[in-house]
């Protein structure tokens, strides 16, 4: 599915595009799923991702997308770590100048993929990389969660029942931390399954104010967007970080840029090596992901406004 031009706001067409051949070191792979971010979206209207991806991103047509799963069928020269019948999962990249994901085959460098393993469903595996490697980066990569002694690791998620959320709170866990975790009154018992040790229902009063009373927190990770950067900073342990997931307009893009040290933003950009520790959580169990709904990729604009409203509890999957 693809824009003609870069104009903000242009429907998505289903395009007959010539296959492309992969080059050196790159490989091509028959799609079977892919996932729904909100940063597809974003990049098709008014905002910093749509302008990266404008000057940085191949000519158009646009092929919106980032994550996928499915079976490689061909390979260029020079590639190792893959062959032609692997099933893989990853995420195309607009920076090398990669054309989206929402199409039947993609073709990417093969440092962007991992393998999937027979016991992981593809559509699992399509679902998982920008929200599983933004998860993981938060709590881990900038997040530092592991320079903090065990006993005293304590991790709060705004938008625990989110895409995002959801593995931030069980990757937390493996971590050996104490998770608090955010949502509406809805979703309790799905944060509770998953693992969080106390969830606080943000209808009941204000989120950081009832979240005091179980900080301070190593990490806290934002992924709902609307909370107060200096409210956040104020429950943090000394050391500690605030991340913030949610926001693409022009102010969020400022506060990222001139926020205090203890605050950082985060885009996870999916490669082999960070998805590979996922996707093997995923197949012994200790990672559950869940989907919300598929739909057929002919349906991605219905998707794009699902996704729009924020009160998804699970991920969007489209399938060719």
């Amino acid at each position: 599915m693809a824009q003609r031009t870069w104009a903000a706001g242009e429907p998505l067409e289903l395009l007959e595009l010539p296959t492309p051949e992969p080059r050196g070191g790159e490989v091509r792979i028959r799609v079977q799923s892919i996932g729904v971010n909100p940063v597809d979206w974003k990049m098709r209207s008014h905002g910093p991702l749509r302008w990266a991806a404008r000057l940085l991103g191949p000519r158009p047509p646009v092929i919106v997308g980032v994550d996928f799963a499915g079976v490689v069928d061909a390979v260029g020269p020079g590639v190792t770590r893959a062959a032609v019948g692997d099933r893989v999962a990853g995420g195309t990249n607009f920076a090398r100048r990669q054309r989206g994901s929402y199409a039947d085959t993609v073709v990417v460098r093969e440092d962007q993929i991992c393998r999937v393993p027979d016991s992981v469903d593809i559509t699992v595996a399509g679902a998982l990389p920008i929200p599983g490697v933004t998860a993981w980066m938060s709590v881990v990569e900038l997040g530092r969660i592991r320079r903090v002694p065990t006993a005293q690791r304590r991790v709060l998620v705004l938008g625990a029942s989110g895409g995002v959320g959801q593995l931030v709170v069980q990757i937390a866990k493996q971590e050996g931390a104490f998770v608090g975790g955010v949502c509406s009154t809805a979703n309790v018992e799905r944060v509770e399954e998953l693992g969080a040790d106390v969830v606080i229902d943000y209808r009941r009063g204000d989120a950081l104010s009832q979240a005091k009373a179980y900080g301070p927190f190593s990490v806290i990770v934002d992924c709902a967007g609307g909370y107060s950067g200096r409210g956040c900073r104020a429950l943090l342990a000394p050391g500690g970080r605030h991340i913030m997931v949610a926001g693409d307009d022009a102010g969020a893009a400022l506060a990222r840029l001139i926020a205090p040290r203890k605050s950082k933003g985060i885009l996870g950009k999916p490669t082999g090596a960070r998805l590979e520790p996922l996707i093997a959580a995923v197949a012994d169990g200790t990672m559950r992901v869940s989907i919300a709904q598929c739909l057929p990729l002919t349906s991605a604009e219905e998707a794009h406004t699902l996704s729009r409203t924020g009160r998804l509890t699970g991920k969007l999957v489209l399938v060719p």
